[in-house]
């Protein structure tokens, strides 16, 4: 006698309802804005219980929180992907490969970061947490130093100054449809990187 086909769980792991939600919350922020998004919006989305919004969340708040942390570690893995194809004591390699794969991340989704850390409710001074890109670069900054690879003075005030320069220069290019014009943007970040990192200080007196 054949073996009965086995039962499919009753319900999901708690990870993967987790992630109901968050795609579910997500969707509706981009397509009614966070305001406009209520809690039960987001369960009916899901197809989840509100009971169950609440084992995962305590507010609408925590979702967007969630889902800016989520923001920032997937692009610091595509940062770090495109970093590590580079081969190993290239450091400008390295950090030109750097600064495109960020720039690119934040070109890419726009809509998406303006609307989570723009548009959506500020997070509270406690909630803030160190930035992992700034980290990142810090941490490329300063294993170029030791390699000397280039001379900086403060390895992490320039990778504070570079993303957030980079950072603003994205932003005005946010709205820029065309391939041609987002590689000249690309090509001018990676050239006043260069400008940057490799011009020697200007000697004190």
């Amino acid at each position: 006698m054949a073996n009965p086909p086995s039962r499919q769980p009753r319900t999901r792991p708690p990870e993967e309802r987790r992630r109901q939600l968050l795609e579910a919350a997500q969707r509706l922020f981009l397509e009614k804005g966070v305001e406009s998004t209520s809690v039960e919006d987001i369960t009916s989305a899901a197809m989840v219980s509100k009971g169950s919004f609440y084992l995962h969340f305590a507010s609408r708040t925590d979702v967007i929180e969630a889902l800016r942390t989520d923001f920032v570690e997937n692009l610091f893995a595509s940062v770090k992907a495109d970093v590590d194809r580079e081969r190993k004591g290239d450091w400008k390699s390295r950090l030109m490969a750097w600064v495109t794969a960020c720039a690119l991340g934040y070109l890419t989704t726009a809509r998406l970061h303006h609307l989570l850390f723009t548009t959506a409710p500020v997070p509270s001074r406690d909630g803030l947490t160190r930035n992992i890109l700034i980290d990142d670069l810090t941490d490329l900054l300063n294993a170029g130093c030791r390699s000397h690879a280039w001379e900086l003075k403060d390895p992490a005030f320039t990778s504070v100054f570079l993303f957030n320069a980079l950072h603003a220069v994205v932003d005005q290019g946010k709205c820029m449809e065309s391939t041609d014009e987002r590689e000249a943007l690309l090509a001018n970040i990676r050239l006043h990187t260069e400008q940057l990192i490799f011009t020697k200080p200007y000697p004190t007196a």
